[in-house]
């Protein structure tokens, strides 16, 4: 009897302490990805378009969905941009408020959370749903949907 309560202590240890890495690294991943994010509002408000991209999967199959649909590519949706902000004035100020970061495993995440684009013309505001893939060790969006 006390061989199986100490293998179900063992067990329960072991699962505490699976759940206490587990939180560790999700923990870190969630601190790299608001980190990522900052980077994107930074650059953005440098008016740095080719900067804000980087956190972009630089791969024919990143996935932009925005007012205009489905885009695929990392260079469509960087001349997107481009045409779309061709100045720092209409670029303005970009706000990202993370509402939540969730993890399906240890190699992906999805983050919602709402931007705010501040520009002396108008404000523009919405809801982004980020699918974040950790890819050759490094975490990348590898799909965006903005509206």
């Amino acid at each position: 009897m006390s061989k199986h309560i100490f293998i179900g202590k063992r067990m329960s240890f072991l699962g505490i302490l699976f759940f206490l890495v587990g939180c560790k690294t999700n923990t870190s991943n969630s601190k790299e990805l608001e980190q990522k994010i900052r980077l994107q509002e930074e650059c953005w408000n440098n008016g740095n378009i080719e900067c804000f991209m980087q956190t972009y999967w630089k791969s024919d199959s990143l996935k932009f969905i925005g007012k205009s649909g489905l885009q695929m590519g990392w260079d469509r949706t960087l001349n997107n941009y481009k045409k779309s902000y061709s100045s720092k004035e209409l670029m303005g100020k970009l706000r990202f408020d993370i509402k939540t970061i969730e993890f399906l495993g240890d190699q992906s995440a999805i983050m919602i959370g709402n931007w705010n684009l501040f520009r002396k013309s108008d404000t523009l505001s919405g809801y982004s749903t980020i699918i974040w893939k950790k890819i050759n060790g490094e975490w990348v969006i590898t799909v965006d949907h903005s509206s």
